[in-house]
């Protein structure tokens, strides 16, 4: 019996044609975790401008947040998804393929554990681009 679930953990993606990043964390993602987060691409893309396409989620209009995004001043920008459209952002394909495929029957009894197969399993596929490539083409963002 599991005394967890994603509830207890919480999941943080950016993906390009080419990159898949992400993070882990135990509760909830506020405000300070999702603009590390931006840190963390922009140090992972360095010299590129970032485009975010973002689910209507209160976290993303955080005014921190949108402090933060301002102080790029344009090298990161925000484009909100229309409302209740997980169909069209990619990375809720990426999402529905960790849970459904590669960890659909793990038995964890503790959310380390949990963490720590979702760890391995996304490092996986994000060597697999067929996999990356697959989320933009479900999303038909991509041929």
């Amino acid at each position: 019996h599991e005394s967890f679930n994603w509830k207890s953990l919480s999941i943080i993606g950016g993906l390009s044609l080419h990159r898949f990043c992400f993070q882990i964390q135990k509760g909830s993602m506020k405000s300070p975790q999702v603009i590390e987060f931006i840190g963390h691409l922009q140090r992972h893309l360095p010299g590129r401008r970032l485009l975010l396409l973002w689910d209507g989620a209160s976290i993303h209009r955080s005014k921190l947040v949108q402090d933060y995004l301002s102080s790029t001043k344009g090298q990161v920008m925000a484009e909100r998804l229309p409302a209740y459209a997980p169909e069209i952002n990619p990375v809720e394909y990426m999402w529905a393929h960790l849970k459904s495929h590669e960890i659909a029957n793990l038995i964890a009894t503790r959310a380390w554990e949990l963490s720590l197969e979702a760890t391995r399993a996304l490092r996986r596929m994000r060597r697999r681009p067929s996999i990356i490539s697959a989320c933009f083409a479900q999303a038909e963002l991509w041929p």
